[in-house]
């Protein structure tokens, strides 16, 4: 008796596609923006649009795929950095840094990391909120430090580190000056 294979596990060649078409669109997504063609993902990707359409039936559905995905090592990078027992401030230094690049990597991103933070039936609340506990954590041990002031809240944080990424692609000329913005953002932050 041959056994039928289980339906809920996805076989080898469609876990291979969906991660082509991730990697794909994170590429072109960073490149194009946020309304980037779908056809153009599964083109690039070597599949179909019904391989694309079974993974990701909108352009919402995979964006949500790619950022859950984000905030998913943004959380893990989290943990790390508490667990390492360094420096709280360089900690939180390091992750507001990845957290920024990541949100700059797509235009129209701090927009749809703002909107989850609005909608708990969302299918980005969850690890949305999983990613802010984690950077709220490492906020919270550097304040304990008394070098992060006292009077910023988590919130406060991700809109702040949000809005400097938003405002390095709007123009060339402030893209180069990101870096620095975010110098002001941190040096802000210091008690």
């Amino acid at each position: 008796m041959v056994a039928e294979p289980d339906a809920r596990v996805p076989r080898a060649d469609a876990r291979r596609n969906r991660e082509r078409l991730l990697e794909v669109g994170a590429h072109l997504l960073a490149e194009q923006g946020a309304g980037a063609s779908l056809r153009d993902v599964a083109r690039r990707a070597g599949v179909g649009l019904g391989t694309l359409y079974r993974h990701f039936p909108t352009r919402e559905a995979l964006l949500e795929a790619l950022l859950a995905r984000r905030f998913g090592q943004l959380t893990e990078l989290g943990g790390e950095l508490a667990a390492a027992g360094g420096d709280p401030e360089a900690a939180l230094v390091d992750w507001l840094r990845e957290f920024c690049a990541g949100a700059g990597a797509y235009q129209g991103l701090p927009e749809a990391l703002v909107a989850t933070l609005r909608d708990p039936a969302s299918p980005l609340h969850a690890s949305c909120a999983a990613m802010r506990e984690a950077g709220g954590g490492l906020l919270a041990a550097a304040q304990r430090t008394g070098r992060i002031r006292a009077d910023v809240t988590g919130t406060d944080l991700f809109a702040l580190v949000s809005a400097v990424s938003w405002i390095g692609g709007q123009a060339p000329a402030l893209a180069e000056r990101r870096e620095h913005l975010f110098g002001v953002v941190v040096d802000g932050l210091r008690a």
